[in-house]
């Protein structure tokens, strides 16, 4: 099999390069060259996709079996790039997110999706970015695996959110865990969504698929108790109810990471029917070894920087403090 990687250098491209590396395939990896280098058995182009001139004279005469693409850009980006790989590429994988269907109203693959549009320059908002990209692959691929993934954890997280959970219990001491221990997540390893894509476009399945684990996979507790097994820490998790979290004004997911309220605007987040998914071959691993897996890379290896379109995660330490005052 020969893989087209558009991008490829960070958390989630580069966990796809890995993957396909590791099946044998030959993979070749087209970037600006601005954000790391591929691993060395990877054939390397180097292009600025936002520039089709320069996609163009990339690609030449080159075919290749599948194309995966990350892109949360600008939808016209990915419509020329779509139109160009035409004749270059058999079938294309796009990897969009959870966050195209519409807020609260997500239940499975059938639930309604934002509007957007496939010739829009905005990329503002994030759900209808993904959706517009994934209406540009449609025009020139009707055949796409749209893999709409959820929460994102893993080796090599360019965003911040289990690696904040992971240093602040490290550190040890009285740790804010939030809610009720039993909360259950939503969320999918970086590994297991690069194998579902590889594996379905070589089964050659098309359409739609929530690709993050069953509700209740893991919970808060789970998450927050590997957190403390991995890094060996003397943490004291202090459980605080969401109430009172409000109240002090910890926010839910950014300055919590992974983690939200169970009542409000965020009833029935993180319970999505993934069951679509699952049958067409998604396996999720434990929350163990998720965790165990990005401390490990944390020691290793320096901190990628942060993404400039994501925001900074973790709870405030001034905060944490009045949270953890009030329990004494």
């Amino acid at each position: 099999m020969k893989l087209l990687m558009l991008g490829g250098t960070r958390f989630l491209g580069r966990a796809l390069v890995d993957d396909a590396l590791a099946r044998g395939w030959e993979v070749t990896v087209l970037h600006r060259g601005l954000t790391g280098a591929p691993p060395s058995t990877a054939e390397v182009l180097f292009a600025d996709r936002t520039d089709q001139r320069a996609m163009v004279d990339a690609l030449g005469d080159r075919r290749w079996d599948f194309v995966v693409d990350t892109w949360s850009g600008s939808p016209r980006v990915v419509a020329e790039n779509a139109r160009i790989l035409r004749g270059h590429v058999d079938r294309y994988a796009y990897v969009s997110s959870v966050s195209a269907y519409q807020w609260g109203l997500h239940v499975d693959e059938t639930s309604p999706v934002v509007a957007a549009s496939a010739t829009s320059d905005d990329n503002s908002d994030y759900a209808s970015a993904k959706r517009g990209a994934e209406l540009a692959v449609l025009e020139s691929f009707p055949e796409v695996l749209l893999a709409r993934a959820g929460l994102i954890l893993g080796p090599h997280e360019d965003i911040g959110r289990l690696p904040w959970w992971l240093r602040r219990i490290a550190a040890g001491g009285r740790v804010v865990a939030p809610g009720a221990p039993t909360r259950p997540l939503q969320y999918v390893d970086v590994r297991d969504v690069a194998s579902f894509v590889l594996s379905g476009l070589a089964a050659k399945i098309s359409g739609a698929y929530d690709v993050i684990s069953a509700s209740g996979h893991t919970t808060t507790s789970g998450l927050l108790e590997a957190c403390v097994d991995a890094t060996g820490s003397d943490a004291e998790l202090v459980w605080i109810d969401e109430g009172r979290l409000a109240a002090a004004g910890a926010q839910p997911w950014t300055q919590l990471p992974c983690w939200v309220p169970q009542e409000g605007e965020f009833a029935g987040f993180l319970e999505a029917d993934t069951t679509k998914a699952s049958r067409a071959g998604l396996q999720c691993r434990p929350v163990e070894e998720t965790v165990r897996d990005t401390w490990e890379w944390m020691q290793r290896e320096t901190a990628p920087t942060q993404r400039e379109d994501r925001a900074v995660h973790g709870l405030p330490p001034e905060i944490e403090r009045e949270l953890l005052a009030a329990e004494e």
